[in-house]
């Protein structure tokens, strides 16, 4: 049978040191473009694969990034995803993904696994996380870090945006365009720091404003365009309905928005819709939802860029980065 290519046959293939080609795939930023191509060419000629087993139990990283999210299953955290998966590449990882439905049990158990898995860093999403979790990333020296949400004094490392701004952004916007009977629909905000920030902020600019917040006009729905649905006509059957709704998340403004048109209502004529975060196809649709952005992108490919940072050793400090949100004005808000 013949013997499995080692390392030694791609450092004599590519006519590099065999420290060259380890350096390569432990700090690839370390190795120039042109030396790295010639190594991956020989790599791809000989089949060869690493011995990650091996290597990990002389100490040496898995080349793996563990990132648990709440849900994978509608645009909230795509683009974050994808911009935090090329950020770790360019070092030289991959990530594994898992998802723990808004259960911070279930986040526990997927943090564990990683660890079990010998990842080299962990990042979640948001600060409400079970002791525990925080208990099994300390006890381990596992590089960490927090993405989506800002906190100056977040227990991690974290890269994220104000969310209680963004939704004192989205409440001035329907404020600015004359609106006074405003109706609220957002997430369960228990686990969920980021709807939590949003709900407050939003409440005390519009409290601030004078504003009445009524009972019957604020409803809470699951991130579901189905769900929300059914959850905005519970606002929209009122005997007397808002003129505009502030969704704490895109998912469901737009699930209000086909809720408002099946209930034969125009938007924005009968009702002003705004959502926060700015998710592909929110510009796209019809008519275009106004809404707050988040910088997905940035902050995936910050975060990215930090955790790899930590696990290398080019960083040891905790690090808060703040991204700066825009508001979005489009065609689903109008002035009174």
């Amino acid at each position: 049978m013949k013997n499995k290519t080692d390392i030694f046959a791609v450092a004599k293939r590519a006519k590099v040191s065999i420290s060259t080609v380890s350096r390569t795939f432990n700090h690839p930023e370390q190795v120039k473009p042109a030396t790295r191509k010639k190594i991956d060419k020989a790599v791809r000629e000989l089949g060869y694969i690493r011995n990650r087993a091996a290597q990990t139990m002389h100490g040496i990283r898995s080349g793996t990034i563990g990132l648990v999210v709440p849900t994978i299953d509608h645009t909230i955290f795509a683009e974050l995803i994808q911009a935090f998966s090329q950020s770790v590449e360019a070092h030289g990882f991959v990530i594994l993904v898992a998802s723990h439905g808004y259960d911070l049990e279930r986040e526990y158990a997927a943090v564990r696994k990683f660890l079990e898995h010998r990842v080299d860093g962990v990042a979640l999403i948001g600060q409400d996380h079970s002791e525990e979790t925080y208990q099994l990333l300390d006890s381990n020296k596992t590089p960490a870090i927090s993405i989506w949400n800002y906190d100056e004094a977040s227990r991690l490392s974290c890269v994220g945006a104000d969310n209680a701004l963004a939704g004192q952004l989205a409440a001035q916007c329907l404020l600015d365009h004359g609106h006074r009977d405003i109706g609220l629909m957002f997430p369960p905000r228990t686990d969920n720091d980021r709807a939590r920030g949003r709900y407050e902020g939003a409440c005390r600019a519009l409290v601030s404003a004078g504003v009445t917040l009524r009972e019957g006009w604020m409803t809470e729905s699951l991130y579901s365009l189905s769900e929300a649905k059914h959850a905005v006509a519970s606002i929209l059957t009122q005997p007397q309905m808002p003129t505009a709704l502030l969704c704490g998340n895109d998912v469901l403004a737009v699930g209000a928005l086909y809720g408002a048109q099946d209930m034969g209502l125009g938007v924005p004529d009968d009702l002003s819709i705004i959502g926060i975060g700015d998710f592909k196809g929110s510009e796209e649709m019809s008519p275009a939802l106004t809404t707050v952005r988040l910088p997905a992108r940035e902050i995936g490919h910050l975060a990215g860029q930090q955790l790899a940072g930590f696990v290398v050793g080019n960083l040891d400090q905790t690090v808060r980065i703040n991204c700066a949100i825009t508001l979005n004005v489009r065609d689903t808000c109008q002035r009174r």
